[in-house]
């Protein structure tokens, strides 16, 4: 079994990963469910490394040995591009690779609303997080606001990307698009931040803000005027401001919930479900806009009434991720199971557990 067959598999099934993990058979993640590719075929550690390797060059290579671990991106022309990580567990070599689509996808087609998508698109400058899980779509929402801005929008712009690695490749169009990646580009989010300020950025979308530094350079990025688009791993707009004013010592989290109260702009928080009606998976989201009540509530430390004004405020366009989840339970594109384990509201989860 050679590499570029597995992928090809993948990729005619629809897969979004592919798992290769000595003991295992190889593995594709498709619409949410692990399917082997044939169950009675496991990999052995040998067969792990062989397949892995193929897809490293020999620097990438020497890279792993030393690192243990490796992220990297590469691919195959007429198929697709590929997110690779490889890693070792238990003394063998194993990886996982991304499918990242050539195309891609219209932000209608990913259940994106021109109401939500105008709001990303007029905003001032400021900061824009999709936050969400592992696999929940937030690199493929930011590609389609990306690409409505590089493709279809009638403004020119200087984006910035600064990604771990490239996962959508955005040739300039309308905007100039420069990406870089870490490690060849540049050596951390933080110092590729840094840098983007002096290189007359107009967005700069930042991979993932998994430290203080990172997050204390992208709020100045955002307070001078700049839109700063990145990715956190939490699961609602309340956890999200949280989030980051602890990553702060007690001493400055006054200070951060100030500038935050200041320079924040939206919330989208998303979780992807497996459809009940169609093939294929689809997005619940939670919206939250800084409004002034909000912005209030973030500088006074009063987040825990935050989701009281997302849910009095569906006139401008909020909504909590309960409400969205359930939206999409009574139009029956999701079933009961599906969402009953990502509802907070006790009434709802009653409701659900009816259902079930």
């Amino acid at each position: 079994m050679e590499i570029t067959e597995i992928l090809h598999e993948g990729v005619r099934r629809g897969a979004s990963d592919i798992i290769l993990s000595a003991w295992s058979p190889v593995t594709f993640h498709v619409h949410g469910v692990l399917e082997p590719y044939d169950a009675s075929q496991k990999l052995t550690p040998a067969d792990t490394e062989r397949l892995a390797y193929s897809v490293l060059g020999s620097d990438r290579r020497k890279e792993f040995e030393q690192e243990r671990e490796l992220d990297m991106a590469f691919h195959i022309p007429d198929l697709s591009r590929f997110r690779v990580s490889v890693y070792r567990q238990k003394g063998t070599i194993a990886a996982v690779l991304r499918v990242v689509p050539f195309h891609i996808p219209h932000y209608t087609d990913i259940g994106v609303s021109d109401r939500l998508l105008m709001q990303m698109v007029n905003t001032p400058g400021g900061l824009i997080l999709i936050t969400g899980p592992t696999g929940a779509g937030k690199s493929t929402t930011i590609a389609s606001f990306l690409n409505f801005l590089n493709t279809e929008h009638d403004v020119a712009k200087h984006v910035i990307t600064i990604e771990d690695p490239i996962e959508f490749v955005l040739p300039s169009q309308v905007c100039i698009v420069d990406q870089r990646e870490l490690g060849s580009d540049t050596k951390s989010y933080a110092r590729g931040l840094r840098s983007a300020l002096r290189q007359m950025p107009h967005i700069i979308f930042v991979g993932e803000m998994r430290d203080r530094e990172t997050i204390e350079i992208a709020l100045t990025a955002a307070e001078t005027g700049n839109i700063v688009v990145s990715t956190m791993a939490t699961a609602s707009a309340s956890k999200t401001v949280n989030r980051i004013i602890d990553v702060f010592p007690v001493e400055h989290q006054s200070e951060i919930r100030t500038r935050l109260s200041l320079s924040l702009r939206m919330v989208i928080s998303q979780v992807l479900l497996r459809r009940s009606d169609s093939k294929g998976r689809i997005a619940g989201r939670e919206i939250m806009f800084v409004n002034n009540a909000i912005a209030n509530l973030v500088r006074d430390g009063k987040i825990h009434q935050v989701n009281n004004v997302i849910s009095g405020s569906a006139d401008e366009g909020m909504v909590l991720m309960d409400d969205s989840l359930m939206e999409l339970f009574d139009e029956r594109i999701v079933d009961a199971a599906s969402v009953i384990t990502r509802i907070q509201d006790p009434e709802k989860i009653r409701r659900l557990v009816r259902a079930a």
